[in-house]
């Protein structure tokens, strides 16, 4: 009779965590969906050479556009134009990181009750 009463509380504590945690986890994928939509919904731009190359990007760091002015566009000088875009594309990089960790210190102050907002830095 003790064992039976022992695997009746197990299951019944079992069915507790599964409601409590399967909540925090339901919770947890709505919050990396939220998050995630609230990063490809950012813009960041980016240019090296004075503006001739210009990237934009979201704060999910997906590139959405490469602009290159014609007048770098030179057969013979290769490498200054390999140089302009990877300076634009880590300037973009950084932009995006700098969004992404913004909007992130938002999303998860709103979850927080009122007044500890400022546990996030």
């Amino acid at each position: 009779m003790l064992n039976f009463m022992l695997l009746e509380s197990i299951k019944i504590n079992k069915k507790k965590q599964d409601i409590m945690f399967g909540g925090m986890e339901e919770m947890q994928k709505k919050m990396q969906a939220q998050m995630q939509e609230a990063l490809t919904a950012i813009t960041v731009e980016a240019e090296a050479g004075g503006g001739l190359v210009k990237i934009k990007a979201n704060a999910a760091r997906q590139i959405l556009d490469v602009s290159i002015d014609a007048s770098v566009i030179d057969a013979e000088d290769k490498e200054g134009l390999e140089d302009l875009v990877l300076e634009a594309v880590n300037r973009v990089i950084h932009a995006a990181a700098l969004e992404e960790q913004n909007a992130s210190k938002t999303i998860l102050g709103n979850m927080l009750p009122p007044g500890m907002e400022n546990l996030l830095g």
